[in-house]
């Protein structure tokens, strides 16, 4: 089983947050690989990552960093594949990580979620992987399909809490 998607964060402490894409991208039975990776730490083989990660069979690179949050751009960079950045919260309430990583020059885009927003990652890539796949992309809508139950059986509960001024 060759990977499809690659979850890049830039160091293990970012585990926590990342592992909701993982677990979405397993329930999808999609084949993903996990690394970690620094920008700064790890310049060369961040590099070489991203110049072979399409040779390779990857399809869609979730990219997670905190603080200067270089990671998502610097392989957007060298990468012609998509590349969806995930800010992590780890200063400033995570809106350092969000502004480095959503403020990319023209050519070199990075498509952004919210801080700490994993799970968004995924389902973004699902979409991304949808186009090309109809089972998917069936199987996608009826995860869709559950979340909007999921509403419904919250108001149907809501509805069974009693207030002396609650009118529904």
């Amino acid at each position: 089983m060759n990977p499809i998607v690659s979850i890049i964060m830039g160091s293990t402490s970012d585990l926590p947050i990342m592992e909701k894409a993982a677990k979405l991208l397993d329930e999808f039975e999609i084949p993903f690989e996990m690394n970690a990776l620094s920008a700064h730490r790890t310049p060369v083989e961040v590099e070489e990552f991203s110049k072979n990660a399409e040779a390779r069979g990857i399809k869609v690179i979730i990219a997670a960093a905190g603080m200067a949050a270089h990671l998502p751009g610097v392989i957007a960079a060298s990468t012609p594949l998509p590349v969806i950045g995930v800010p992590i919260n780890s200063t400033l309430d995570g809106m350092d990580a969000l502004l480095a990583i959503v403020q990319m020059p023209p050519g070199i885009p990075v498509a952004t979620v919210g801080i700490n927003g994993a799970l968004n990652a995924a389902i973004l890539a699902i979409q991304m992987l949808s186009l090309n796949n109809e089972e998917l992309a069936s199987r996608f809508k009826t995860y869709k399909a559950a979340l909007a139950q999921k509403i419904v059986k919250a108001n149907e509960e809501l509805a069974k809490i009693e207030y002396k001024f609650k009118t529904n």
